[in-house]
């Protein structure tokens, strides 16, 4: 592969006139600093290395705005709805050719070959085109990053992206309801942003792609997950929302990580999807997170931070620009890195982590297969939310597969291949709580941390595999009576609960009834097996 292949590929493709624009390919990670610094406001150097840059106005992903073009190769296998909006592909061509047009008007564009998925086998070839280094430089990291003989051969592309960000989207076209659009075709094997520089469509577009391509064409499960292994190759999966605790539980010095966000389960192995991580910046520091902290270096791109104008020391407690602050930089610059970012073996525990602000759901339980997957579809986990006279209240929140956004399938689907290949391979599911207990958010106690991380540490360990076991009611999970390094009184919620039995029990019910009214969303496609494993109210 030659630069001159790459300019011609990229007029022939999408009329790219490189007569007018200089095509930056795969340029070093020094090159785009220096183009960075150059040519996009708000970009600087911090005090650590990192290279500093703006997202412009958009500082978080905008969901509403994406759409996925229906046609006929794939509109049967699409979960239509709220999360997958139809877009006709002729709306598509047209956004297409405004993002095309706007990259003609650039002096200089960027292009970045890399992969999706670390096992050769099922990894795909994305191309990233983009009018901005700080892009380039963002999935330079967050792709697998070619050898020079791999970037020879490299060939065409499996999907590329088209990066207008800067442009907006007419929001008189048919299917637009704004100035942003974030469209996937995989008729086209395209995705074109408009109206968004948030560098992390591109992350989370890639994520949605490996949805629909590794169930549909390799029968492999797509996960938003976070994965580990031990010493002695035994494997962990932990599904989280925001807050549960998966990034720091996941980090676990005595074992090896092989990724924090995304991974692919085959006959094979577990494997990362990305080359890098997506870090939450707000309120790092070097004491809490460390590995993450040291991460910020020559190569890493933070967003949307706030830094000293003098020393260029970031403020990683400052929110004034977004509560969204991100770093992303290459995951070799993780310590205990397993790289490659593949598994010697098979899961044998999959971990599901909730935080629950209702103060009811056990600190650990054990799943069968069929509860497994009614928790996997409910992705439940709970947020504080306040109010103005100070009152606060937890509020349940549920996301599909704890990655309802990313979707691309009905959740049945991915959750039947999870309970298969669990099945398959004798793997052990478990429902973490990290939140609540003696009571609900304001009146009970956050469980310590200490207690979550002894329980990771049992179920590692196999010690709970082999414990004792008492049913908790109208949930119907499995509560161990015993747990090393955890108080045994803690264990069920109904031995620490500081009010009235009654206050219990109707706040326990609460939260079932929360269950399954969730629940019905699915259940046309789930079946009685599974919509029975969830909490039952008589």
């Amino acid at each position: 592969m030659t630069h001159s292949r790459i300019e011609e590929e990229l007029h022939d493709t999408a009329h790219i006139d490189y007569d007018h624009v200089a095509i930056q390919w795969n340029p070093s990670v020094a090159q785009l600093y220096e183009d960075a610094l150059k040519y996009e406001s708000g970009s600087a150097i911090s005090s650590t290395g990192a290279l500093v840059t703006a997202s412009g106005n958009k500082t978080g992903r905008s969901p509403k705005d994406k759409r996925i073009v229906d046609e006929p190769g794939s509109t049967k296998d699409i979960w239509w709805g709220p999360v997958n909006t139809k877009l006709p592909e002729h709306v598509f061509l047209i956004n297409r050719e405004r993002a095309v047009d706007y990259l003609n008007t650039r002096k200089r564009i960027y292009v970045f070959d890399g992969y999706a998925g670390w096992d050769p086998k099922y990894r795909i070839k994305v191309r990233v085109v983009s009018a901005r280094a700080y892009h380039s430089l963002f999935m330079r990291n967050m792709l697998i990053r070619p050898t020079e003989e791999e970037l020879e051969n490299y060939g065409t592309p499996d999907f590329t992206i088209y990066n207008a960000g800067a442009f907006p989207a007419n929001r008189y076209t048919s299917g637009m309801t704004s100035t942003t659009s974030v469209a996937i075709n995989f008729h086209m094997n395209e995705m074109v942003i408009l109206g968004t520089e948030y560098a992390g469509e591109m992350k989370k577009g890639i994520f949605t792609v490996m949805h629909y391509y590794m169930p549909i064409k390799h029968n492999v499960l797509s996960l938003h997950s976070s994965a580990n292994e031990g010493a002695d190759g035994d494997v962990s999966i932990f599904f989280g929302l925001s807050g549960t605790g998966k990034t720091t539980l996941s980090a676990d010095p005595k074992r090896f990580l092989i990724g924090d966000d995304e991974h692919c389960w085959s006959e094979d192995s577990i494997f990362n999807i990305e080359g890098g991580c997506y870090a939450k910046c707000i309120n790092l520091s070097a004491e809490k997170e460390p590995e993450i902290f040291n991460a910020i270096r020559f190569g890493s791109v933070l967003e949307n931070v706030v830094y000293d104008p003098q020393t260029r020391v970031v403020n990683y407690d400052d929110a004034a620009l977004t509560e969204n602050t991100r770093c992303a930089y290459p995951i070799e610059y993780i310590p205990n890195a397993k790289i490659p970012c593949i598994s010697s073996g098979h899961p044998k525990n999959i971990i599901l982590l909730t935080c629950d602000a209702y103060g009811v759901l056990p600190p650990v339980s054990k799943l069968s297969s069929a509860q497994a997957m009614y928790h996997f579809i409910s992705g439940y986990t709970a947020k504080i939310a306040g109010t103005e006279d100070g009152v606060t209240e937890p509020e349940a929140t549920f996301s599909a597969c704890f990655g309802q956004p990313f979707l691309v399938l009905h959740p049945y689907r991915y959750a039947k291949m999870l309970a298969e290949k669990m099945e398959q391979h004798s793997a052990n599911a478990w429902l973490v709580n990290t939140g609540w207990n003696g009571g609900a958010y304001g009146i009970g106690e956050r469980i310590k941390l200490k207690y979550s991380r002894a329980i990771i540490d049992a179920i590692h360990s196999g010690e709970l595999a082999q414990a004792e076991y008492e049913n908790y009611e109208i949930f119907n999970l499995q509560i161990p009576k015993t747990c090393s390094e955890v108080p045994s009184e803690i264990l069920h919620p109904a031995k620490t609960w500081k009010g009235s039995q009654e206050s219990y029990v109707s706040t326990r019910n609460l939260l079932a009834q929360r269950f399954i009214e969730n629940f019905k969303l699915y259940q046309d496609q789930t079946t009685l097996e599974v919509v029975n494993a969830g909490p039952i109210l008589s």
